[in-house]
């Protein structure tokens, strides 16, 4: 839509009170995504009359899911917009279309050739590599919202990579709803692999990681690519849910705990230098104390770098939405806290132990805590959830790679000094701030902060 709008000729704003359209993207996934969404549609609905907003667009899954409900509840609203329909925002600017434009996402497939704006921090971009799943576990809704799994192909996803690469990004984040699926519903059933070996020859691209992985048994080949391949990195991204068996069969998952213990004990001994991301969903309906209990042990067995725990949400039209044996709400907000908090130790501990060790990192710009710092992330930590580096003592040019000495660690972050080419401290004199050079001038410290960091939906 950015890209959309910008082929127009919008400018973008960063106030939504001094643009004059004001597109909202929902989520429609959780209870707590709809809520937020709706309050943010309410929100800019008071620019209509307090700011210069002379359109007010709706999109995304929310509209998707409730398109004739919030197009009676919602008049402020000048169009609604569904999940797959981000190209028809093209007609809206050009005050060509209809209130509603909700169309079936089965007929939508992101392109190469669709524009696209690149909004990411840090030289980093996303990779859309199908849409819709296939799985049916019983907590989701995204199978009713977007359909069945649509796979691009591997060379209309080299030539985005490509393209992208030309425009300036180092690294590729792989996202779908089934990433390890990808390819089964093409004719030519391509799979993961071909996919990584392709976009592993495209100029630019440092890093490629990979996530959203169904705790599936992993091939061979696609196991010898996450360690060996020098731009593909041994990050796992691999959403368990639960590990009780109970659990996973009223969760749908289509496997027990037996098989996450060997897919987890599998990857620690073929991938010994990974990092390993995953999610739970704690309170799903018929979760007992002794499941949690277990999911509780396992984690600490398998000390994960980096854990989501989402509080399950009622959802209509999934197949949980009509079990029974709720848990309380207060209950399940008290698991996700203690399993948290488990986590954050572990978080702790294995950040510590990265402190005197030297790593390649992506600069990402001037660092939000502190003028004085800059920030930047190593191959372990993903964009927007996992984390970050603070980097002191040296310059350098957002987008470059620079081997940093790490120096402390917090519950999710670290702070790290800079090292010259020969590898000893850069430390600058002052500070100087020269074209697109920034210098970070003392080492501060960074307060641990007690955050609880969830994937992207």
């Amino acid at each position: 839509m950015l890209g959309v709008s910008d082929n127009a000729g919008f400018q973008h704003v960063g106030n939504p009170e001094d643009a004059e359209v004001v597109v909202v993207n929902t989520c429609g996934f959780i209870g707590p995504a709809k809520e937020e969404s709706i309050e943010t549609i309410l929100e800019m609905a008071q620019l209509k009359d307090a700011g210069t907003c002379k359109q007010l667009v709706v999109t995304g899954c929310l509209a998707q899911r409730y398109a004739d409900d919030l197009a009676k509840s919602l008049p402020e609203v000048d169009h609604f917009l569904g999940s797959s329909d981000m190209l028809r925002l093209a007609a809206v600017l050009q005050g060509k279309a209809p209130r509603v434009q909700v169309g079936n996402p089965a007929d939508y497939v992101q392109s190469s050739q669709d524009p696209r704006l690149l909004s990411q921090r840090g030289y980093s971009a996303y990779l859309k590599i199908a849409e819709g799943c296939n799985r049916r576990c019983s907590f989701c809704a995204i199978p009713s919202i977007r359909g069945l799994q649509r796979s691009r192909s591997v060379r209309d996803l080299t030539a985005e990579a490509q393209r992208l690469a030309d425009q300036g990004v180092r690294e590729l984040n792989l996202v779908s709803q089934d990433t390890i699926a990808y390819g089964r519903d093409r004719d030519e059933r391509p799979d993961l692999s071909d996919l990584l070996e392709s976009l592993g020859t495209v100029s630019g691209i440092e890093w490629i990681r990979l996530h959203y992985l169904y705790p599936e048994t992993l091939k061979p080949r696609l196991i010898e690519l996450l360690r060996d391949h020098p731009r593909i990195l041994p990050y796992i991204d691999m959403p368990l849910q639960h590990v009780s068996d109970p659990m996973l069969r009223r969760m749908r998952r289509g496997h027990g705990g037996d098989r996450i213990y060997k897919v987890v004990e599998r990857l620690r001994n073929a991938l010994p230098d990974r990092v390993f991301r995953t999610t739970f969903v704690v309170g799903h309906p018929g979760e007992t104390a002794s499941d949690f209990e277990e999911l509780m042990r396992f984690v600490a067995w398998a000390e994960f770098d980096h854990v989501g725990v989402f509080q399950y949400s009622h959802e209509e039209g999934t197949h949980a939405g009509d079990m029974e044996h709720d848990v309380d709400a207060a209950i399940a907000l008290e698991r996700c806290e203690r399993l948290m908090d488990l986590q954050r130790e572990i978080s702790r501990r294995r950040l510590s132990s990265r402190v005197g060790e030297r790593l390649k990192v992506l600069v990402e710009g001037i660092s939000e805590e502190s003028e004085l710092l800059l920030e930047g992330r190593y191959w372990g930590q993903a964009a927007d959830v996992d984390g970050t580096i603070y980097l002191a003592n040296g310059s350098a040019t957002p987008g470059s790679f620079r081997e940093v000495l790490v120096t402390a660690a917090t519950e999710y972050d670290l702070v790290a000094d800079m090292l010259s080419e020969d590898g000893v401290h850069d430390t600058p004199e002052h500070i100087t701030f020269e074209g697109s050079v920034h210098t970070a001038s003392a080492h501060t410290a960074i307060e641990s902060r007690p955050r609880v960091r969830l994937p992207v939906l």
